[in-house]
């Protein structure tokens, strides 16, 4: 079953350059990060230092463009980062990037290597179709905190990405709730990537394609669908 998606003319009216591929995914195979997963992560931070060739996360001018709408509705972008450039930041530090699972981590080292926006979601656990749209600042938005469930509001007009049961990711991919993250249970997904000018059309399709065939290889044998841009609502 493909998973409606549809962006609100008040999103686009805010940004109007935004873009975005949509990989869903059935009959995968999750599991704890193995070394496999881990040498793509340190491939990407490689990949991404490559590409920066000495230049901060926020000076490239995608991660700018995603600075300048994060602005645009309310929210202070050094302080609530958009998800790339946050990974990117981790990447590039002595840390590195964090290992989540064999899933999270293949979409984690497409968004660092190619410097875009990459969430996902298990569909089993979406309601309905999925929405991105300005908050009116009453919906819900489950989240842990600590150790315990509570329940947070976005800000009125902050974007969110949500579905029937509420949103899913607030600032619209700076934090994603725990309702819909991918899980080692998880065997059905989405996975968002975005965009905004001056981003090509044909990274965004790159960084797609690369994300689907890691997810077959991955999981064998899995049902993978890539739907470009344009056939998105």
């Amino acid at each position: 079953m493909t998973l409606t998606l549809t962006v609100s003319d008040e999103v686009r009216a805010l940004a109007p350059g935004f873009t975005h591929l949509v990989v869903e995914a059935h009959g995968l195979v999750n599991g704890p990060s193995d070394e496999a997963s881990s040498a793509l992560l340190d491939d990407a931070a490689r990949r991404l230092a490559a590409r920066l060739d000495g230049r901060a996360p926020h000076e490239d001018p995608h991660m700018a463009a995603w600075r300048a709408v994060y602005t645009a509705f309310g929210s202070k972008p050094s302080r609530t980062r958009n998800s790339a450039e946050a990974l990117a930041r981790r990447a590039l530090a002595d840390g590195g990037l964090p290992r989540i699972n064999l899933l999270v981590d293949l979409y984690n080292a497409v968004s660092v290597a190619h410097l875009i926006p990459v969430g996902g979601e298990d569909l089993g656990l979406v309601r309905g179709g999925m929405r991105l749209v300005r908050a009116t600042g009453e919906e819900d938005f489950v989240t842990v905190a600590g150790g315990e469930e509570s329940v947070e509001h976005p800000d009125a007009g902050e974007v969110v990405w949500c579905d029937a049961a509420g949103v899913t990711c607030r600032r619209w991919n700076w934090r994603q709730g725990p309702r819909t993250r991918l899980t080692e249970r998880t065997a059905s997904a989405v996975f968002l990537l975005e965009g905004l000018a001056p981003l090509p059309v044909a990274e965004l399709a790159s960084a797609g394609a690369e994300l689907a065939e890691l997810l077959q290889k991955f999981s064998p044998g899995a049902d993978v669908e890539v739907r470009a841009p344009e056939s998105v609502a």
